[in-house]
């Protein structure tokens, strides 16, 4: 799991839209045969900077769905997304996955790969150039785009951080 992050926020506060990111069907060798369970990674953004990602495990598709969704949910961090892309260029690495993100101009659209996109999406990000360098894995791949997403710091924290004017900060 990703370090616990101040940017997190309460989830019975906003609508919140779910998208499944993947399921994978495991089996486990008993006795009499093989015993399937499923795996569901879930990522869930109200298109607004705020979004997380869940596992859920069930015997059941709809059971690991809804445990996911519910991981997810505890799970929610704050994006600062600037005029619908992101305010700086930012690399995530988690495991063997690896994520490049560039902020893109307005009309570009989301250029991400399948687990990157949902999340990206989730996030609110309109406008954003995405590359997967490593690992194709699903979870290290979200792990990864998490990882990115919370080293992203806007103008204003910055302007705080180093106690100086938002002119400053831009300007030099």
């Amino acid at each position: 799991m990703l370090q616990k992050n101040i940017r997190s926020i309460k989830a019975s506060e906003i609508e919140l839209k779910e998208r499944v990111v993947a399921i994978k069907r495991v089996a486990k060798v008993v006795k009499g045969g093989r015993r399937f369970s499923f795996s569901a990674i879930v990522v869930v953004g109200n298109g607004n900077g705020v979004v997380g990602y869940g596992l859920g495990k069930a015997n059941e598709v709809t059971d690991a769905i809804t445990k996911g969704i519910d991981d997810a949910k505890k799970n929610l961090i704050k994006v600062p997304v600037r005029k619908g892309t992101l305010p700086h260029e930012v690399i995530g690495k988690y495991g063997g996955g690896l994520v490049l993100m560039k902020p893109a101009s307005p009309g570009t659209g989301v250029i991400a790969g399948g687990a990157m996109r949902a999340v990206l999406e989730s996030a609110g990000v309109k406008d954003v150039l995405a590359k997967s360098k490593g690992s194709s894995n699903p979870h290290n791949v979200v792990k990864a785009t998490f990882a990115g997403l919370l080293k992203l710091r806007d103008a204003f924290t910055i302007a705080q951080t180093r106690s100086v004017s938002l002119n400053k900060v831009f300007n030099g």
